[in-house]
């Protein structure tokens, strides 16, 4: 089956757009809908429910998006197995991860990698790390950078690159009663403490799990997607709020923020790469993976 098909069907069953999708295959919408009636005139089946308005997969077409998946996998690592025989790499990695990420941790990675293996192409996303890996288990992405769970999904490798605390911090200019707290002593006080929380992920279930801790609801301001727009928030003096260290750090609005003397803290994140274990017998995976200093 043409590989080429299968990454259509791949773009358009991840987006559910048709506009979206065949940007993302270099195609045009119409060509992109040719392909996928060629698709389902093949193998028989509908695989999409498509009207005026929505884009659906049928119950074929999601059977049908986990082979698509694994046989683009399979398809790569042959590829690059092959390739690797002729002595140099060359093909494309999809990697994914925040903004802070891009510039904090993909520089020394990505020069040496360019320097040794100057014929990958490197196709780099960014967005909210919370989605780093379900876009990573999904099959969207090969690499990402993000913080690793508590409980490490199944199939997944991940290799840490840094450790960054967890942080709880407010504007400068206000007169936090909480600088130097306890976290028996001061429960009242962080019961009327407005807070700008992350709306979901890791740091969010620490955050949650540590006020379930100290016996006192939340009083949350604001739940925000994105740890910089926590700090610009915190900035304006909203409330307090939580980030990892690394993010304050790489934050333009830096000298406006001071972190809080919170104890118990919070647990620190592990920050690293993830893959599919899978992919890591592909060549192009294996050599970015085998750069990489893994912090102990």
């Amino acid at each position: 089956m043409d590989s080429r098909l299968l990454k259509q069907f791949v773009n358009l069953a991840e987006c559910l757009h048709f506009g979206r999708a065949s940007e993302a295959s270099y195609v045009s919408p119409s060509a992109l809908s040719r392909s996928i009636q060629r698709l389902e005139s093949e193998l028989g089946v509908v695989l999409f429910e498509r009207n005026n308005r929505s884009v659906s997969l049928t119950h074929a077409g999601n059977l049908f998006l986990t082979h698509a998946r694994n046989a683009l996998g399979e398809w790569d690592a042959i590829r690059n197995r092959l390739m690797e025989e002729e002595g140099e790499l060359h093909g494309e990695v999809s990697m994914y991860c925040s903004v802070t990420a891009s510039y904090s941790f993909l520089f020394e990675i990505l020069t040496r990698f360019r320097q040794d293996h100057p014929r990958i192409e490197i196709k780099l996303h960014t967005g909210d790390p919370e989605d780093a890996i379900a876009r990573v288990v999904s099959g969207v992405e090969d690499i990402a950078i993000g913080a690793r769970p508590d409980k490490l999904p199944a199939g997944l490798a991940f290799k840490q690159i840094a450790i960054s605390p967890l942080v709880f911090i407010s504007a400068k200019r206000q007169n936090q009663k909480t600088q130097s707290s306890d976290i028996g002593a001061e429960a009242n006080e962080w019961a009327g403490n407005p807070m700008i929380l992350p709306e979901r992920g890791l740091a969010r279930a620490r955050v949650d799990e540590w006020f379930r801790t100290l016996g006192v609801q939340a009083n949350i301001y604001a739940q925000v997607a994105g740890n910089e727009a926590i700090v610009s928030m915190v900035s304006l003096g909203f409330g307090v709020g939580v980030v990892p260290q690394i993010v304050l750090d790489n934050s333009p609005l830096s000298d406006t923020i001071q972190v809080l003397d919170v104890q118990p803290g919070l647990k620190a994140y592990e920050v690293g790469l993830f893959t599919l274990e899978k992919k890591l017998a592909s060549p192009i995976i294996s050599a970015i993976w085998s750069q990489l200093k893994q912090e102990m």
